[in-house]
């Protein structure tokens, strides 16, 4: 009986596209996938991390192939799709993982205050630029669209498919200063529920997680003051906020990942699952 339902989470022999597959959080969802035995296609513009990753993998004993493009390039995507098709067949796992904020779409403070119109060293909400709003839209919301038409037409010809979107704390709740990639993140959990309906009847299913924070490279050069190794101020906000007291690893995503592109979650789609410390639950 014990193997009967430890089956459902098989992925082995299975192909899963991922993209921004470089980066700490899909490089490890890679990683992970890669020892379970299923064929791993990573994409990522940065074609040299993308292939140092890759060698991890392969050197684990799993297959895997680097295939560097952007998310915003529609031809490119579909370039890489063709070579993925010829050299595994139709992907049956899509991992929408690219994503990333940009200072030009975040102000100085959490608060306006008056005043602050008249200090030309503080970027109000009035100072964001157009280009740095769009640019962090444009790459987590259009960069989790444009992938999904291009890989999920196979899963449709084939009726059988799973897509995994990276979402955020901020679908839930967003957080200061960082208002264009609170309003991307948010706008990719409602498109995973409106894809979920969309391809319901197609035999594709579509959820998100929604990573609380995870101590990233990215994150400790934000939250740990490099002179004296200790959490910033923003950084005990964090953690006063996430009622486990800390911060959370990337390979403690893997579990629920598993769960959500395996037969275990067959039920299961249109949801964003939070992994987050219980920081989306917390009030006071």
């Amino acid at each position: 009986m014990a193997k009967k339902w430890l089956e459902d989470y098989n992925l082995s022999g299975s192909t899963a596209v991922i993209t921004g597959a470089a980066g700490e959080l899909c490089g490890a969802m890679s990683d992970a996938l890669g020892s379970l035995g299923v064929k791993v296609a990573l994409l990522d513009i940065n074609k040299e991390k993308a292939e140092a990753r890759v060698e991890g993998i392969q050197g684990e004993g799993g297959t895997a192939r680097a295939f560097p493009c952007s998310v915003l390039d529609l031809e490119e995507l579909k370039t890489q799709y063709r070579k993925i098709c010829d050299l595994w067949g139709e992907p049956d796992i899509l991992i929408n993982g690219a994503g990333g904020n940009h200072p030009k779409g975040s102000t100085d403070k959490e608060f306006f205050e008056f005043g602050d119109l008249e200090d030309p060293g503080v970027k109000t909400f009035f100072d964001l630029p157009l280009e740095g709003f769009t640019r962090v839209f444009d790459l987590n919301f259009m960069g989790t669209l444009l992938p999904t038409q291009v890989f999920a037409r196979g899963m449709v010809e084939k009726k059988k498919g799973v897509i995994l979107n990276i979402s955020s704390m901020n679908y839930y709740t967003p957080l200061t200063k960082i208002p264009a990639y609170a309003a991307a993140k948010a706008a990719v959990s409602n498109f995973t529920s409106w894809l979920a309906v969309h391809f319901a009847h197609a035999g594709i299913r579509v959820n998100a997680i929604a990573p609380g924070f995870l101590m990233t490279e990215q994150l400790k050069f934000l939250h740990i003051d490099g002179k004296t190794g200790e959490y910033t101020q923003r950084a005990k906000k964090v953690i006063a906020h996430t009622p486990m007291g800390r911060y959370g690893e990337p390979r403690e995503l893997i579990g629920t990942v598993i769960w959500l592109l395996s037969d275990a979650a067959k039920f299961v789609t249109g949801v964003t699952i939070p992994i987050d410390g219980g920081f989306s639950s917390f009030s006071i």
